[in-house]
C-alpha cells in the first residue's frame, strides 16, 4: 500500500469510493433513505472538486486501485476518512490517520485531532484513541442522522 497526496484526476475514484463505503459499509448502521441523502447517487462531482480543493487529502493506493482516503483541515478537523467496502478492516484507515496525524503535528504545529464519527466509525475512532465529547443529530437533504463529535491529542499513536 503506498499513501500519496490528493491530485484533482482523483475526484471521480474518490466519490466512487466514497459512495460506495456508505452505501455498504453504513448499511447496518442507517436506513436507505439516510445514506441515499448522505451519499446521492448520482453525486454531485463539481461540489466534490470544490470540496477537495479545500482540504488536504492523502489517499492510499495499492496496484492503481485506490483504497481509501481522508482529508483533513489545518486545525486538526478529520473532515473525511473513507476505505473502499474491499480494504476495510485491513488497515487502511489506521494508515491513513497515522499519517494525516504525524504531518498534523509535525508540520502544522496542531496539538489536538477532531473529528464527527458516523455511527460505523466510532468502533475505529475509539481504538485510535479518541474519545466521545458529544453525540449530535444533524441533518442532511432534510434527513437526520446520529453521529458522535470526537477528540485526541494529535501525533502518531
Amino acid at each position: 500500500m503506498k499513501l500519496r497526496r490528493y491530485r484533482e484526476a482523483d475526484v471521480a475514484a474518490l466519490v466512487h469510493l466514497f459512495t460506495e463505503s456508505v452505501h455498504s459499509l453504513a448499511a447496518p448502521d442507517y436506513a436507505a433513505e439516510q445514506r441515499q441523502a448522505w451519499a446521492p447517487i448520482p453525486p454531485d462531482l463539481a461540489a466534490w472538486r470544490a470540496r477537495f480543493r479545500e482540504l488536504d487529502t492523502i489517499v492510499a493506493e495499492a496496484e492503481d486501485r485506490v483504497l481509501g482516503f481522508l482529508s483533513y483541515e489545518p486545525n486538526g478537523h478529520i473532515e473525511l476518512l473513507y476505505t473502499a467496502p474491499h480494504a476495510a478492516r485491513k488497515g487502511v484507515a489506521s494508515a491513513l490517520l497515522q499519517e494525516a496525524a504525524g504531518c498534523l503535528a509535525r508540520v502544522k504545529g496542531t496539538g489536538e485531532l477532531f473529528t464527527e464519527a458516523s455511527l460505523t466509525a466510532v468502533p475505529f475512532f475509539l481504538k485510535q484513541g479518541f474519545e466521545v465529547t458529544a453525540e449530535q443529530t444533524v441533518r442532511r437533504r432534510g434527513v437526520s442522522f446520529r453521529r458522535f463529535a470526537m477528540r485526541r491529542p494529535a501525533g502518531p499513536r
